[in-house]
């Protein structure tokens, strides 16, 4: 059970582990897309289509409001 969950994230790493370890190490540093030196070497490689989950991101640090009923 706990085997099948994990074995997409398998697949992925033994597929393209330098990509993957990048990916993952820059989620963990929480690295965002859309500063530099990351953006301007992404525009270079031809990436500008940037997620619009990495936008928003940027909000999560402030505080949320609430309504009671």
């Amino acid at each position: 059970m706990f085997i099948t969950e994990l074995q997409p994230i398998v697949k992925e790493l033994l597929h393209q582990p330098l990509a993957f370890a990048g990916g993952f190490f820059s989620g963990l540093l929480r690295v965002k897309l859309t500063e530099d030196p990351l953006k301007s070497w992404l525009e270079k490689q031809g990436v500008t289509d940037f997620s619009s989950q990495d936008m928003d991101r940027s909000n999560d640090n402030r505080p949320q409001t609430i309504s009671i009923d």
